[in-house]
């Protein structure tokens, strides 16, 4: 099965983490590659929420839904999305690393006929929105846990 990785250590203890990770309402002041499209919408197993992505800086954004298929409280959020050919899970785990530091790892899988003709034209691009993602989420949990 296909799939792209990262992961980042951060200087900040794993509820902070979680926390901005979960607060989709404030992605908008810190988050590039996702977008909240659902605002009222919170992760709850189950739900579908309305969201989006930009993969590269001035790229229009791609709206998806995703059915949340796991919360578990300062370790791990996932969700499925689907389309007709193509299925793309997202996972969020966090990981304590140490006195006050966090594993922040970020992985997507993917499967589907479609995926062999659409994947190889997004990879590279993708894994760069999700190394971003994990970068800026670092910076706004630091920052949070001052």
């Amino acid at each position: 099965m296909p799939s792209l990785y990262t992961e980042i250590e951060i200087n900040a203890p794993r509820a902070v983490v979680w926390q901005a990770l979960l607060r989709k309402e404030d992605w908008l002041h810190w988050n590039t590659f996702l977008f909240d499209r659902s605002p009222n919408q919170k992760f709850e197993r189950g739900r579908s929420l309305l969201l989006s992505l930009r993969r590269v800086a001035g790229e229009e954004e791609t709206e998806f839904e995703a059915k949340i298929i796991q919360v578990q409280p300062d370790v791990c959020l996932r969700w499925v999305s689907t389309a007709p050919g193509f299925r793309n899970e997202q996972i969020f785990e966090l990981q304590d690393v140490g006195r006050g530091w966090t594993k922040y790892t970020h992985r997507e899988q993917f499967s589907g006929l479609v995926t062999r003709l659409a994947l190889p034209f997004i990879r590279q691009d993708e894994q760069q929105g999700l190394k971003r993602m994990a970068r800026e989420l670092k910076q706004h949990a630091e920052f949070l846990s001052r």
